[in-house]
């Protein structure tokens, strides 16, 4: 038994079991560090980088002071994004696994309130939430917070930065005075510092490395002029050829601009940006994790909450005038024991922008020369293609109802199926490429659960 060992807690043999199956051989640094704190009760303020392991930290911290025959709200986790709040929903659904019927629902903005207030009628254990729509439903007497013994604030610095920060001290308020709270946060800003006092009692701080582990996220710096950028990013996508990138932009304009260029380029790219309704957003998301889409364009909020497991390479197309900023893209690649490749183009003006980034590194930078241009080289497209089903979670679709009738009626193999995603109202399935066109026709006719659904190509 070593203090890296989930056995050195005070863990159920049945959650054991489960953190087995899910592959959680070890802990993570977060992990060690807070677990012990988390699970004796204490209030926390953690920091600690994206990909660290967070989410099974306070998960397991509010399943341990759960109570499955209590029928009320227990714990509320409060995050800066819907995708944010999808991601942790689903790993808790995850960890509770080992519990029994624990009931997780997630409640945000996009989506309709009326569906989120039948099922809060029904009851739930977990609420992770968005603070907009988490205010909506406490303003409506929807969401009851009164027996909160749980209090998470995910990605704080994020909801500082979003102007969320008022409306998260108005619902903790709203909960017990008694509760565990704990802060996660990459940053710790003195905006939140100063809040931190009135928000939890007597709190421990973990701080594991917010650095990236050297050697694991290779930077390469390039040198460029701004009428040429877009030209620069091309040579560099040929040059590397990633199976799936994230290029970051400073601004909504410049992500639409920049993925209109590569897409008309050739490249398989798709723009994330503040201007898309949530269901574009959802579109967008969806093809990127399912590798339908090799480049996504984004800006920070936009891409905050992201959770793509394996991304080889990172780009800042704008350099990020915050270096813990660029400290925190950087980390979306070269994630757990993964290495990664992070480039950064930067033009004369940004040098000093650089240079602070170099100082916050306490290392110098790797410039490096663009590559030449590559006449004759086509892009290679993604593999895959996503076939929207607009049916989901509401109309009892499941993974298995899919797969079943896509390689049944539909004709398909089980290896032309890739990743199958079901939300409430629609589902993703990633087809191969190579077949998805000619096969469509037969599959838009095909019976699923015994009832035609309408379907397209995205």
């Amino acid at each position: 038994m070593t203090s890296s060992s989930f056995s050195a807690l005070p863990l159920s043999p049945a959650q054991l079991d489960n953190l087995a199956q899910m592959g959680y051989a070890a802990m993570t640094p977060i992990q060690a560090q807070s677990l012990p704190l988390i699970l004796e009760g204490r209030d926390l303020i953690a920091q600690a980088k994206t990909g660290s392991g967070k989410t099974a930290a306070f998960g397991l911290g509010i399943l341990h002071r759960l109570n499955p025959a209590q029928w009320a709200v227990q714990a509320l986790v409060i995050c800066p994004t819907r995708e944010l709040a999808e991601q942790v929903a689903a790993e808790l659904r995850r960890l509770a696994r080992a519990a029994g019927n624990i009931k997780v629902l997630t409640l945000t903005g996009g989506a309709s309130a009326r569906p989120q207030v039948e099922s809060l009628a029904h009851g739930a254990h977990i609420i992770v939430g968005t603070p907009g729509r988490l205010l909506d439903h406490r303003d409506r007497a929807t969401l009851d917070l009164s027996a909160v013994r749980t209090l998470v604030l995910d990605e704080a610095d994020r909801m500082v930065d979003m102007g969320f920060f008022a409306e998260v001290l108005d619902l903790a308020s709203t909960c017990p005075a008694s509760r565990q709270t704990m802060l996660f946060s990459a940053t710790y800003p003195d905006t939140i510092r100063q809040d931190a006092g009135g928000l939890l009692r007597d709190p421990a701080m973990v701080q594991v490395d917010t650095a990236h582990v050297a050697g694991q996220i290779r930077q390469h710096f390039h040198e460029v002029t701004d009428d040429r950028r877009f030209e620069a990013v091309g040579r560099l996508l040929l040059q590397h050829q990633p199976a799936s990138a994230l290029l970051f932009c400073n601004t909504k304009a410049a992500c639409a601009d920049l993925a209109a260029w590569l897409a008309h380029a050739g490249f398989s790219a798709l723009a994330l940006h503040g201007d898309k309704d949530q269901r574009d957003r959802d579109d967008v998301l969806a093809q990127f994790a399912n590798h339908s889409c090799t480049v996504l364009v984004a800006t920070d909020v936009a891409a905050r909450g992201l959770d793509i497991p394996a991304l080889p390479m990172v780009m800042n197309v704008d350099l990020a005038r915050d270096p813990a900023v660029h400290v925190h893209r950087i980390g979306r690649t070269g994630r757990m024991q993964a290495h990664g490749l992070a480039l950064s183009l930067c033009n004369a003006d940004e040098r000093h922008v650089a240079a602070r980034i170099e100082k916050h590194q306490a290392e110098p930078l790797d410039w490096v020369a663009l590559p030449p241009p590559r006449a004759g080289k086509a892009p290679e497209q993604a593999p895959m293609v996503t076939l929207l089903i607009l049916g989901g979670k509401k109309a009892k679709l499941r993974p298995g109802d899919l797969l079943g009738a896509l390689t049944g009626d539909g004709g398909l193999t089980r290896e032309q199926v890739g990743k199958i995603s079901i939300t409430d109202q629609v589902s993703y399935v990633a087809l191969d490429r190579r077949i998805a066109h000619q096969a469509f026709p037969r599959l838009k006719n095909i019976l699923i659960k015994g009832k035609p659904q309408r379907m397209k190509l995205l």
